[in-house]
């Protein structure tokens, strides 16, 4: 087995919102139809939001999920609405979150911690700009093409509070992701969010 410096792993992150068991169920259900009707694998994982993505050392965990930890008790729980279906001409297609305030602001919030998000300059946390749920990614171009004439003409609809956030992770290169924390958005004032931390 190759050893590793204790804390000196680099591992791969990801914060994202996760979607109440009944939603999952009913995407992964889109997924499976998808998979069997365009000859694509789809996305075995649990459904949710991607916020951010970030390399970082292990030894930052702890550090990282403080800082998380404090943004969260200060956002107040938010009504996600998730409507119709979209696309990334010639390789995605997805669901589309239609709810956009709240969302960016809770990233402007986790934007603001970005400098303990990266290894090095080289290295940034990558941010999602308009979060999607996707349904189907890295199609093939006549994979893409049988599926958007279908699915530009479907509907979807779904709602559910956001009442939390995950940090997920997964040592570099691996497949499975781990929960390192979920923590509740708890809509705190300021003063009791920083005296929690001590």
């Amino acid at each position: 087995m190759l050893k590793t410096t204790p804390g000196y792993r680099l591992n791969e992150y990801k914060l994202v919102i996760p979607l109440p068991d009944a939603l999952q169920q009913k995407i992964s259900g889109i997924r499976t139809e998808f998979g069997q009707h365009f000859s694509y694998k789809p996305d075995q994982g649990r459904v949710h939001i991607s916020l951010v993505m970030f390399s970082q050392l292990e030894m930052m965990e702890d550090k990282i999920t403080q800082r998380l930890k404090s943004i969260s008790m200060g956002e107040a729980p938010f009504k996600v609405e998730l409507r119709d279906y979209g696309s990334y001409p010639s390789h995605t297609i997805f669901i589309k979150i239609a709810t956009r305030e709240p969302l960016k602001k809770l990233m402007r919030s986790v934007r603001d911690i970005q400098n303990i998000l990266r290894t090095d300059k080289q290295h940034k946390a990558h941010f999602f700009q308009e979060p999607v749920i996707s349904i189907a990614r890295k199609l093939k171009p006549w994979q893409y093409e049988k599926a958007w004439l279908e699915y530009s003409h479907r509907q979807f609809t779904g709602r559910f509070i956001a009442d939390a956030l995950l940090l997920l992770k997964r040592a570099e290169g691996s497949i499975p992701w781990q929960i390192v924390e979920r923590m509740e958005l708890q809509n705190l004032p300021v003063i009791t969010k920083q005296g929690g931390l001590f």
